[in-house]
């Protein structure tokens, strides 16, 4: 416990010019005086820490001291860069100050300017009113938590859950855990999770399952097998989506692709999103189910 302290007092200090020893035991939740037996800990282990009194006085470094960074290659570093801006743009929680902590190890401001990753769609914000932060507590603390969830047919719930995992798939997050209104194991989306509260019961986790076998039992089940017709100008959307064994190329440079899907709301904005580039040729009903949609669309128009 005392060696986390050591490096969270010493992680603070680089991170800011002077600090008082009161500011750190408040932080920390210890005495000021366990803080000036920690400060003293540092000096003999070769920290180069000093204290000041009187008016603006407090704790410091020397100035331009950075943690020994021996123990990591410039490869190391760029690779932690790497999976930190990896990361971050999946909206995680706190990861900006880890940045901070990074830079400070490594005494430079710009050790993550090399690399940008950006997954996410413009106005996405899947951890409002901090969800993200209150559902990877209670997975911690093992605490029951109540929400309110809307499925792929607009249908509300309220869950009470057992939460086990936080899973990141398809660029968004979900949360796994055991339903208890349905008695059974479940995956719920993020974004769908409305009017989370956690609850004061502490519950025992139970035997995990293979997630990579769990479906989304909360979401139709029935499969649709669609072939799409897609003109060239959406060649950069096929390829981005399908795998290209299953991409034909007719003599009219039109693209046929065969792919099986959820049958649910999901599939057909899918299809809708695509626009003119699309043509539905199979199954019949898919075709009529959004040639009627785009006519309801126009109809707003018409107006």
């Amino acid at each position: 416990m005392r060696i986390s302290r050591l490096i969270e007092i010493t992680l603070v200090l680089l991170n800011k010019e002077i600090v008082t020893a009161k500011e750190l035991a408040e932080r920390l939740e210890v005495s000021t005086r366990t803080i000036y037996r920690d400060i003293e800990a540092l000096s003999m282990a070769g920290v180069p820490v000093y204290m000041s009194k009187g008016n603006g006085g407090g704790i410091s470094l020397l100035q331009d001291y950075s943690i020994n960074k021996a123990i990591l290659s410039t490869e190391d570093k760029e690779s932690l860069i790497l999976a930190l801006k990896t990361l971050q743009v999946t909206k995680y929680p706190e990861i900006d100050s880890v940045f901070e902590k990074i830079s400070a190890i490594f005494n430079d401001d710009n050790s993550e300017d090399w690399v940008q990753v950006d997954f996410n769609q413009w106005g996405s914000n899947p951890n409002e009113n901090h969800k993200f932060i209150k559902i990877k507590k209670s997975i911690l603390k093992r605490h029951v938590i109540t929400f309110n969830y809307t499925n792929a047919l607009g249908d509300t719930t309220n869950r009470v859950v057992e939460p086990m995992k936080l899973l990141y798939k398809g660029n968004a997050w979900y949360l796994y855990g055991f339903c208890r209104l349905k008695s059974d194991f479940r995956i719920f989306r993020i974004s769908r999770i409305k009017v989370l509260v956690i609850n004061s019961e502490v519950f025992s986790r139970r035997k995990k399952e293979n997630i990579q076998s769990l479906e989304y039992k909360d979401e139709p089940t029935k499969n649709v097998t669609l072939k799409l017709r897609f003109k060239p100008n959406a060649l950069y959307r096929i390829y981005d989506d399908f795998d290209e064994k299953d991409i034909v190329r007719n003599k009219d440079n039109t693209y046929d692709v065969t792919v099986t899907f959820p049958e649910d709301e999901w599939v057909y904005g899918y299809i809708l999103s695509f626009g003119n580039y699309v043509e539905v040729l199979e199954p019949k009903h898919i075709k009529d189910i959004i040639i009627t949609r785009m006519k309801e669309a126009l109809k707003i128009y018409e107006k």
